[in-house]
């Protein structure tokens, strides 16, 4: 931990020197390989839970659409769309806390199938925290990555989010790993955390042996408790995503919602700096930019996509 935390303070040449060693990581377990992932939105808004961040959060006045769960056939065509995008993997993501009413269950299924079988893509589900026999089910399905973030350290959770126990997100974790799921977890940054948490976090990850990494960079929304709070510079993000590499060095790490508000013109430095993977397409409730333009970027950079 102390190790860790003396390199948050890095700065000027000394902080390319740790990019470097973080790359050096990257190409050490993943080479020049960039995996692409995508989402769907498939039940927006509405949720009890109170996360500061969130703008489909119940508690915040946001202006986004909220709707109940999309079919298989619109989950397939978005997968279809991402696919031609140069996805590998698909995620049908649902808010609320977790999803155990049976006809939502049932979507969620179907939707894996269709992922599978319309677009041939793994498939991925973000659905909250369910029960073991829903997490079978869906294993059995042919879920490839449950995804579920513990968002932030332990010890700034109840700053981010007071109508749930961060247990209860380590043990929806840990009952996916016991079930020979494999895991993406990762969090939000620039919530207000210390640099000390966002080692806490990344220690927590290791921990838990989770299999996927995604990292997050606060958009603010409007209408959220968060909407004004800016902490992030570029080159801190990629100091966070270096961090993560050197601290998580054989796992995938994939950089989602806010790189471009964030990052800014560095964006293509996220992949020297550790990252081995990118959310591609747009993103829950924001947009995200061209795939084209993505796709550019990963060619400039010497790097190729993983393709089928």
């Amino acid at each position: 931990m102390e190790e860790a935390i003396g390199l948050c303070s890095l700065e000027g040449a000394d902080l390319f020197d740790l990019f470097g060693a973080a790359n050096r990581q990257r190409e050490r377990y993943f080479g020049r390989r960039v995996n692409l992932c995508a989402i769907i939105n498939a039940k927006s808004g509405k949720c009890a839970e109170d996360c500061s961040f969130c703008a489909q959060s119940s508690h915040h006045k946001t202006r986004i659409e909220s709707y109940p769960f999309v079919g298989s056939d619109k989950i397939a065509e978005a997968a279809l769309a991402a696919r031609k995008m140069g996805a590998t993997e698909f995620s049908i993501v649902t808010s609320g806390y977790g999803i155990e009413d049976e006809a939502e269950v049932a979507c969620v299924l179907e939707g894996i199938g269709a992922i599978r079988r319309d677009a041939g893509l793994a498939a991925c589900a973000s659905p909250g925290i369910v029960g073991e026999s829903v997490l079978k089910r869906f294993k059995e399905a042919g879920l490839t990555y449950y995804h579920h973030n513990l968002e932030t350290a332990r010890s700034f959770f109840p700053q981010v989010c007071t109508t749930h126990d961060y247990d209860e997100d380590v043990e929806a974790v840990r009952h996916a790993k016991f079930l020979g799921i494999k895991v993406c977890c990762g969090g939000i940054f620039g919530l207000g955390e210390s640099w000390k948490q966002r080692i806490e976090l990344f220690l927590s990850l290791r921990e838990l042996d989770v299999d996927s990494v995604p990292i997050n960079f606060l958009n603010p929304i409007p209408g959220t408790p968060l909407e004004k709070r800016r902490d992030l510079n570029p080159l801190d993000c990629l100091k966070i995503i270096a961090l993560a590499r050197l601290l998580l060095p054989d796992k995938k790490i994939t950089i989602c919602g806010g790189r471009e508000v964030n990052l800014r013109d560095l964006q293509c430095m996220m992949f020297f700096a550790g990252a081995n993977a990118t959310m591609i397409g747009n993103y829950l409730t924001t947009r995200g930019r061209p795939a084209e333009d993505d796709l550019k970027m990963i060619r400039d950079a010497g790097l190729e996509t993983v393709g089928f």
